[in-house]
This record gives C-alpha cells, structure tokens and sequence, in this order.
C-alpha cells in the first residue's frame, strides 16, 4: 500500500529530551544487550496523509514498508548522483584529478550542518554521505581511466 505523504515529523517533548543526543556525532555504536517490552512509548512520527493527521505507526511490517519506499527513493537519488559525477568525468583529465579532499571535506561539512539544522542524526548523515564520496571517487576514477582508453582508441581508429 503507497500514500502520498505531505508531512512533518513531530516529537512529543519527553522523547525528544531522551533522545537528543542521539542525534549527535558521539552515538555509540555497540548494540545494547537491554531489553524492553514491544511495542514501548507511543508513535513518534506525525504526518498529513492527504490532509488528514494522522499517526505512524501500527506494526512493525509498516515500518518496514516505509523504510523501503524510501530506499527506494534513495536508489533513485543514489542513480541521479551517479549520473552526475559520471559526468563530471568530462572537466578531469587525469585520475589524480579526480579526487579532491577539500571538495569531499566541503561536502561533508555541509551535509553535517544541514542535518543539525534538520534533526537528522549526524552519525547517520556522516556515515552516508561519507560512503557515497568515497564509493563515488573510484567509480569516478574508473570512468576516467576507461574513457581515456576509449578516447585514444576512437584516435587511433580510421575513420
């Protein structure tokens, strides 16, 4: 089942004074040998579905849903950027072009500062944006390196 979601998150004031610094930088990582009972608190995630409030979420399957609608979203995105780092390949002559710390730190930093503005986690922006940049530098340095071999053979072939 999809639904157009026009909406915003609303955190009720006690989970938020709980849960703040787990959107940090400094979240642990270790998973917690604590247990609680399920489901605990109350639905967290507020929206509009179509005009009408309503509340997320019942079961667990329908937060699985969600979370891959939105991965679904964000293999499109993940396919966009790709596209444009492919050409980006265009303006790099070399391999040694490709990759520029100072422009991956920007990027970084930016992301960073953007979810602290948002409320996303910064762990969680760090370590995606981070895999991106460094996933996306040799599948940069694979284009050049490829389109150069191509380059010099289409130089090479009579026309």
């Amino acid at each position: 089942m999809h639904f157009l979601l026009f909406g915003f998150l609303i955190l009720p004031a006690i989970a938020t004074a709980n849960t703040d610094a787990c959107y940090g930088s400094n979240v642990i990582l270790a998973p917690s040998a604590d247990h609680r009972p399920v489901p605990w608190g109350t639905p967290s995630i507020h929206f509009s579905l179509n005009g009408i409030p309503t509340t997320c979420c019942d079961s667990i399957e329908e937060i699985r849903t969600a979370l891959d609608d939105i991965d679904d979203e964000i293999l499109g995105l993940l396919n966009r950027r790709a596209a444009y780092v492919r050409e980006a390949t265009r303006f790099k002559s070399t391999r040694e072009s490709v990759n520029v710390p100072s422009r991956n730190e920007a990027v970084l930093k930016r992301a960073e500062q953007q979810a602290v503005d948002i409320g996303v986690p910064v762990t969680i922006v760090r370590a995606t944006i981070g895999a991106i940049l460094n996933s996306s530098v040799p599948f940069e340095q694979c284009i050049v390196s490829n389109l150069g071999v191509l380059i010099r053979f289409e130089a090479d072939s009579p026309v």
